[in-house]
């Protein structure tokens, strides 16, 4: 009898982050993480471009996404404000955090810092790219790209620790895309069709990125 009443109160594993998001987060942190690297070789410049330009379209994409995606890709969703992530963070002092399925307040603005860090670093490197004298362009380049680094840093800690006040592994779903929830919370369809679709995508402008140099 216990156990079957374990089993009744043990929340069910239900589908969060469609498969979109997924290949969205993990495409811009490999395209983010590769530009970074090649950033002062000559001999890499191609791979530095692909992959800024891929970062590019993929900041795009998810802006696009986040007005028309499925629940917990939408903005609308986890979009809250200073005030909401400053209650949230007071809520992790406090030892009692707030529970949200999709991104919390406070991880909503890191997100949105990422995007539009992502674009000005494109931007910029974009422009650095048609002026034959752009030091001062490439000055302010570096200076977007180290200021992602230091966001992208920032969201890796708050992960692990949010992970550990949490009692939940916050990186696994971003693989699998289940979370613990209610069966009602789910969203229902992974939209997985439009998930090989952008890795078709960019799989194919980097072939071609490679044919033409």
């Amino acid at each position: 009898m216990k156990n079957a009443r374990s089993r009744q109160v043990s929340p069910a594993t239900v589908l969060v982050w469609d498969v979109p998001v997924r290949v969205f987060h993990w495409l811009l942190a490999v395209c983010f993480a590769g530009a970074y690297l090649t950033s002062e070789s000559e001999d890499w410049r191609l791979v530095h471009v692909t992959l800024g330009y891929t970062m590019a379209g993929l900041i795009v994409f998810r802006l696009v996404w986040g007005f028309i995606g499925s629940r917990y890709a939408r903005f609308s969703d986890f979009v809250r404000g200073p005030a909401a992530a400053a209650s949230y963070l007071r809520s992790l002092l406090h030892g009692k955090p707030q529970h949200f399925l999709g991104h919390n307040p406070a991880g909503a603005l890191a997100i949105l810092g990422l995007l539009a860090l992502g674009a000005a670093t494109a931007a910029t490197g974009w422009i650095v790219l048609q002026e034959s004298s752009a030091e001062l362009w490439e000055e302010v380049h570096e200076t977007f790209a180290n200021l992602m680094l230091a966001l992208v840093l920032i969201h890796i800690a708050a992960v692990i620790v949010s992970s550990r006040l949490h009692h939940e592994n916050l990186v696994a779903p971003m693989f699998s895309g289940v979370k613990h929830g209610q069966p009602e919370q789910a969203i229902r369809r992974g939209w997985c069709s439009i998930g090989l679709l952008v890795l078709l995508v960019v799989a194919v402008f980097w072939w071609l990125q490679w044919k033409m140099s």
